[in-house]
């Protein structure tokens, strides 16, 4: 066997254990453990929300970005806030 055969067959081993050794935790599933869409839809059914599609200003959109950031809250509560303070006056 040529040197060269004997360095090609050092590769595939070690090709072949990188291809075996699991995914550590924070690069795999467990990194984002966003449920999927199917379970976050049943999860927001429970909660009693539904899906409301709207097209706004980006103007708009950007000004309430800005007041989720401030609060430090998300985008789904600073509307439903701004919805409700907007249907009572």
């Amino acid at each position: 066997m040529k040197k060269t055969d004997l360095e090609k067959n050092k590769g595939f081993k070690v090709s072949s254990r990188m291809n075996q050794a699991g995914t550590p935790a924070r690069f795999g599933k467990e990194a984002g453990a966003v449920p999927d869409r199917r379970e976050q839809r049943k999860l927001d059914q429970a909660q009693g929300l539904v899906p409301f599609a709207v097209k706004l200003n980006a103007d708009l959109v950007k000004q309430i970005q800005v007041l989720a950031q401030e609060r430090q809250s998300g985008l789904n509560e600073v509307v439903a806030e701004l919805l409700k303070k907007g249907l009572e006056s």
